[in-house]
């Protein structure tokens, strides 16, 4: 995760980065230098926000295809000097997914800039990935000596390679390989070093063993969250709770959850909000709102109170949903979640303090966009456009598309129609249910999504129940 420069969202560059349709709408009206500036900026330069979650490749390749666009940009950063030092995937990621959506499309320089990466570049696992799903048999068996080669033939290189083959996304090089006489002896004893280092793992669990007591499982997570502060032990211990605690236990984890060591105290938190303990709310409070609270324990507490589901728990929301705090903002996340009619107000009010407080990229605006579309609140429209335009987030503006689709009654004319050329296939979905077909430009693109064989299934879905199943050949 990084926060990266996005440029404004009434520029073509912003529009681009943020994957919006009218990025490529304004990109096909844009002088085709700048446009490919443009496009070229946002594919070297990754401008995703969480590029593990946020669709942008197919977007930037299907505008590379519209544009014409040449490969040479993408080459010179793919064989950059930079590639021997930088070693992270993010570098290059963006560029070898738009790159693989290319070859889909029949586009063979693309295929070949792929191998000639798989074969030198140090991210080879993503080409080698992408050209698993679009490379035929010939071109794969031909990375082997190249792609072997990176491991010595050593105790340490054999390592080495039954990593990176138990770690492969998709296996099919691997099987190729391991069926070539050439080969295959060395990458099958990769395969099965893989296969026994996870037996050797599942022999050697780590956790708490039957017949343990609750004393004994939050020591534990107090242990191992003192040598592995980053690991989530405070909730596995919080599962091994269930299964060893008891009524007569109940005393010592109402004790734990107020006083205990952090990871023990996080546990017991999660523990009895998880069974409803009739006190565990006001542990939860005074867990968030102490001076001396660790993040460890605040966050443990609001977790365990956002996964509560009783009719107390709702109801200390809305008696906490006024705070301006991030009890306030957990409260109006459940009201948003599971809150009623009569709650829209208290949702409404901490969508719009958010996004004057935190802006249009807070992660609390998730759940409350969702809940203004959940309960229909239909003043929410405005805050919800403005979050729709000046998001970075893809998956947030997606959110915002689905909220205001029940929200805002020029919806279908407006914001749908650039839906359709959105980044994000679920955009594209609710689009496609929405989007008013009196405009030209819809009906062009509804039969280019429902032709495109690179395009999500549930989309192509939504397109034929409003075109037919024949529109494909219209």
């Amino acid at each position: 995760m990084f926060d990266p420069d996005i440029a404004p969202s009434g520029t073509l560059l912003g529009l681009l980065q943020r994957g919006r349709g009218d990025g490529t709408l304004h990109a096909l009206a844009a002088p085709r230098a700048e446009a490919l500036a443009a496009l070229h900026h946002c594919v070297l330069r990754d401008p995703r926000r969480d590029w593990q979650v946020e669709n942008r490749s197919l977007y930037y390749a299907r505008l590379c295809l519209d544009l014409d666009a040449e490969l040479d940009a993408i080459e010179q950063h793919l064989f950059h000097p930079d590639d021997l030092l930088d070693t992270d995937e993010q570098r290059t990621g963006l560029a070898l997914a738009v790159l693989g959506h290319l070859a889909s499309y029949d586009r063979p320089d693309a295929l070949r800039l792929l191998r000639r990466y798989a074969a030198a570049g140090s991210n080879w696992e993503w080409a080698l990935d992408e050209l698993a799903l679009r490379d035929d048999d010939t071109g794969l068996r031909a990375l082997a000596p190249a792609v072997l080669a990176r491991f010595p033939d050593s105790p340490e290189g054999n390592a080495e390679l039954a990593t990176a083959v138990r770690g492969a996304y998709e296996p099919r090089p691997w099987r190729l390989w391991a069926d070539d006489p050439r080969y295959g002896q060395r990458v099958r004893a990769a395969q099965e070093q893989g296969a026994f280092d996870r037996w050797q793992r599942q022999l050697r669990p780590a956790g708490p063993r039957p017949g343990w007591s609750v004393h004994d499982v939050l020591r534990w997570a107090q242990q191992e969250h003192d040598l592995r502060p980053s690991a989530r032990t405070p909730d596995a211990a919080a599962r091994c709770l269930i299964a060893v605690a008891g009524p007569e236990d109940r005393p010592d984890l109402l004790a734990a959850a107020a006083s205990a060591p952090d990871a023990a105290r996080a546990a017991a938190l999660r523990h009895l909000a998880e069974t409803g303990d009739p006190e565990v709310l006001d542990l939860v409070e005074r867990a968030v709102t102490e001076p001396d609270a660790t993040e460890l324990v605040s966050q443990a507490a609001l977790s365990a109170f956002e996964r509560m589901r009783s009719i107390t728990a709702l109801d200390r929301a809305r008696v906490w949903a006024h705070r301006p705090d991030a009890l306030g903002d957990a409260a109006a996340a459940m009201l948003a979640c599971r809150g009623g009619q009569y709650d829209a107000p208290l949702v409404l009010s901490a969508l719009r303090r958010t996004v004057r407080g935190d802006g249009p990229d807070a992660q609390a605006l998730w759940t409350l966009v969702d809940g203004a579309g959940r309960l229909a609140i239909t003043c929410a429209a405005p805050v919800l456009r403005h979050i729709y335009r000046e998001t970075a987030s893809s998956h947030l503006r997606g959110r915002a598309a689905r909220a205001l689709a029940v929200t805002d009654p020029s919806f279908a004319a407006g914001f749908a129609v650039e839906c359709l050329w959105d980044c994000e296939e679920t955009t594209r979905e609710v689009a496609a249910h929405h989007a008013a077909t009196a405009d030209a430009r819809v009906v062009e693109q509804l039969r280019r999504l429902a032709a495109d064989p690179a395009e999500e299934a549930d989309v192509q879905t939504a397109v034929r129940s409003r075109i037919g199943p024949d529109a494909a050949g219209v």
